[in-house]
């Protein structure tokens, strides 16, 4: 009978021990998993992230050629357009009004608010001084 239940407890105790041993490579395989998935959503990344950068190449390529083809034609267009230039006023005029006040900020008396001794004492003898060492 001890026979039978040690024989028993070892072939429990074999079990678990495997079903211990399983789960820690099962989790093995599915890291592995994950990060064979990961590798693979990162590549497809790169691509398209090449893509994309040949195609802004392409865009930038073909602005580039519509900027000289533009200024090409604007300076084609310049002599012809030469009356206009001849038409518009070279000086704006500008208008004169010597009455218009200068800017105040609006305080009492000949200081206001925005002199570099507003709101300092006239005092300096009564203010305390710094130690000296």
């Amino acid at each position: 009978m001890l026979g039978a239940a040690c024989l028993l407890a070892g072939i429990g105790l074999g079990v678990m021990g495997y079903h211990l041993m399983n789960a820690g490579a099962r989790n093995v395989q599915m890291l592995r998993q994950r990060l064979a998935e990961r590798d693979r959503q990162l590549a497809e990344l790169r691509d398209g992230v090449g893509d994309h950068v040949e195609r802004l190449g392409s865009l930038a390529a073909a602005l580039n050629k519509e900027v000289s083809e533009a200024s090409s034609r604007l300076g084609a267009e310049a002599p012809q357009r030469a009356d206009l230039a001849a038409a518009t006023p070279t000086t704006p005029e500008v208008e004169s009004d010597d009455d218009v006040a200068a800017p105040r900020d609006y305080a009492d008396g000949n200081r206001g608010t925005l002199s570099e001794d507003f709101g300092l004492k006239q005092n300096d003898a009564d203010a305390p001084q710094p130690p000296r060492y």
